[in-house]
């Protein structure tokens, strides 16, 4: 089974005229006035709100990245994918990072309580690694908890004693 780490903790931004909205979905950063764009962008001069929008988008895209580089660190061979991220063009005409995601392998070990106790360790931390972990993040390091439960009773069960059911013993001393 594979698992999605996600940075994408609030909407993608969608740029759009004078302000910055919410959406669900990526989009490009539109200029405040088309004439910005053809005159005075391209010479590198920009309007106090596309110069918002740009830092803005900037400060976004390097969160999105140390975010995903968090979970790739922590989450080391169960990774199966590097970082891919979603992206927004800025009215500078750059491609800013607005969302990603890391894939991890989240099976358990079959057959191995053992290893399957440290992958949920390793799954857990990898989930929780970046500053603020999003809500998708916070479910997979349930999920990992719940795992390492489970591979502990399977622990505790393979090293019971058997049943001594009708065998006598001598409490004197």
């Amino acid at each position: 089974m594979l698992v999605t780490a996600s940075s994408n903790q609030t909407s993608l931004y969608r740029l759009t005229g004078h302000s910055l909205a919410a959406t669900g979905e990526a989009a490009s950063v539109q200029p405040v006035a088309q004439t910005a764009k053809s005159g005075s962008a391209q010479s590198g001069q920009y309007t106090p709100e596309q110069l918002s929008q740009i830092a803005e988008l900037k400060a976004r895209d390097q969160e999105v990245r140390a975010h995903e580089q968090a979970h790739l660190s922590a989450a080391g061979g169960i990774a199966v994918s590097g970082a891919r991220f979603t992206f927004v063009t800025g009215p500078d005409g750059q491609r800013y990072a607005t969302g990603g995601e890391v894939n991890i392998d989240v099976s358990e070990v079959a057959g191995d309580p053992e290893a399957t106790l440290r992958k949920a360790d390793t799954i857990r931390r990898a989930a929780l690694a970046p500053a603020n972990p999003s809500g998708p993040d916070q479910s997979i390091a349930a999920k990992a908890a719940a795992m390492a439960n489970k591979a502990r009773g399977e622990l505790l069960n393979s090293q019971k004693q058997p049943s001594r059911n009708g065998e006598l013993i001598d409490l004197t001393a």
